[in-house]
């Protein structure tokens, strides 16, 4: 009878024991260690955490090609803005007229392209020389009388520094500083250029 109250008695106690573990709250972790170490491997999911935050700085670093791919369209305008000079002619401008006083020549451009010439030049004699660099042209005249030279005449005269000009001159005398053209030629650049159109003299 003692034998059988005693392992009653012990079921009774494990009995209580099963309970307790069931019942979760502090004393479950207290009962069972397991279940202790079992919140230390669920802290690995942590780490995940970690590694879900380590993405957010990847998407950072994939704004960062945008600000790269602006710089070239930047550089990209500058190309388009500036225009090429004809090849075929020693002056960098790409409308009016240009003038060669070495090769005694001149050209009237347009868009970068000849629309005329090249035509001959008689420039300025040894201490009147022609300026040389670029200018605009200043005025227009087709009957101008030079006061300075005893009323020299000077047909179709376009002005494009204070006392020189184009227009129809000898192609075998040198000039004061003006650019003589031939009949024709100064008809042409008096018709075609216009007040404030560039003109490009190089030595």
């Amino acid at each position: 009878m003692r034998v059988k109250k005693i392992s009653l008695a012990l079921t009774a106690a494990a009995a209580a024991v099963v309970v307790a573990g069931c019942a979760g709250g502090t004393k479950t972790a207290a009962v069972q260690p397991a279940v202790a170490s079992a919140p230390t491997s669920s802290s690995p999911a942590a780490p995940t955490t970690t590694t879900t935050k380590a993405p957010p700085p990847s998407t950072s670093t994939t704004t960062a090609p945008p600000s790269t791919s602006t710089a070239p369209r930047t550089t990209a305008p500058k190309t388009t803005v500036k225009p090429a000079a004809n090849p075929s002619v020693p002056c960098s401008i790409t409308d009016g007229a240009c003038v060669d006083i070495s090769a005694k020549k001149a050209w009237l451009l347009s868009g970068g392209k000849i629309v005329y010439g090249p035509v001959p030049v008689t420039t300025g004699r040894r201490g009147h020389a022609t300026p040389t660099g670029t200018f605009h042209v200043l005025y227009k005249q087709r009957m101008h009388y030079s006061k300075e030279f005893d009323n020299a005449p000077m047909p179709y005269s376009v002005f494009f520094y204070p006392g020189d000009a184009f227009h129809t001159g000898s192609l075998s005398v040198p000039s004061h500083g003006c650019v003589h053209l031939s009949s024709s030629a100064s008809q042409k650049f008096f018709a075609t250029l216009s007040v404030g159109d560039p003109v490009q003299v190089v030595p």
